[in-house]
């Protein structure tokens, strides 16, 4: 591999980490497109390009997730009741939507993955959260709840903080038990996904030789730790700088990733 890779790698890896610790937002939106774009340049097939950026994002939020969780665990800010009755939801969804991503075509996923991104960059850009109405449901609402998180989740690469914390809070969960409790289950969100994109791209013809089904490895033990370090440094940032102006400017290059990404996969 071309040594520019790894910097391109390095550099994306701690971007990323710290637009998590500035926003407190997850990398799989900037990590997909432009993770699309690195593997087109690189020549991979096209019918893969989707899957490998979807897979190696999820692997690479892994660590981060890790991180987070053990922060906001020792914060109190994790409530581990509902963390135990999301999970096996969570997984399940998580790792079955691997399955349906890999019969889905590039293009059909880069559609996908377009509308999610400007959906979510429009409800950061009108601030929009939902107002408290209700409790939360019993054990079989949780895990249609979860089952739900954890697909959409698999499908465009992302920890479920954007779909956790507003079902928590709509459930009149207060807002930090909500994030502590949506970074919790980011872990088993990104270790699900990680393993079934492992799974199912395994043994798949066309994809790199340094790729461990639809895992990038170069690309993932490049980005992972460069995000952790910079993370911390987002952290301390967001007490110093306009988080509210930031958001916004972030929620406007989130829909140019997407469009991007749209036109990568349909002019390649």
């Amino acid at each position: 591999m071309d040594p520019i890779w790894w910097l391109a790698y390095l550099a994306l890896g701690g971007f990323v980490g710290l637009m998590a610790g500035l926003l407190g937002i997850g990398g799989g939106g900037i990590m997909v497109p432009i993770l699309t774009s690195i593997f087109v340049i690189q020549g991979v097939p096209h019918e893969h390009i989707a899957h490998l950026a979807l897979g190696t994002a999820m692997a690479a939020i892994v660590p981060s997730a890790s991180a987070s969780l053990w922060s906001h665990h020792r914060h109190g800010a994790v409530r581990w009741p509902i963390v135990g009755h999301l999970t096996p939801a969570i997984l399940a969804g998580t790792f079955l939507a691997t399955f349906i991503a890999a019969l889905i075509p590039t293009r059909g996923l880069a559609i996908f993955f377009a509308v999610f991104m400007v959906l979510m960059s429009l409800q950061m850009l009108a601030n929009l959260k939902p107002k408290p109405s209700r409790t939360l449901p019993g054990p079989i609402g949780l895990s249609g709840a979860g089952l739900g998180i954890g697909g959409i989740s698999a499908l465009v690469a992302i920890g479920g903080g954007s779909l956790t914390v507003p079902f928590l809070t709509w459930c009149n969960v207060r807002l930090p038990h909500a994030i502590g409790t949506s970074a919790a289950v980011g872990l088993p969100i990104a270790l699900a996904g990680a393993l079934g994109y492992l799974i199912n791209g395994w043994g798949t013809p066309g994809l790199p030789d340094a790729a461990m089904g639809y895992i990038y490895l170069p690309a993932l033990l490049l980005m992972a730790p460069l995000s952790i370090l910079t993370a911390p440094i987002g952290a301390r940032l967001a007490h110093r700088l306009p988080v509210g102006i930031l958001k916004r400017v972030f929620a406007f290059m989130l829909m140019a990733l997407a469009l991007q990404m749209l036109y990568t996969v349909f002019t390649s």
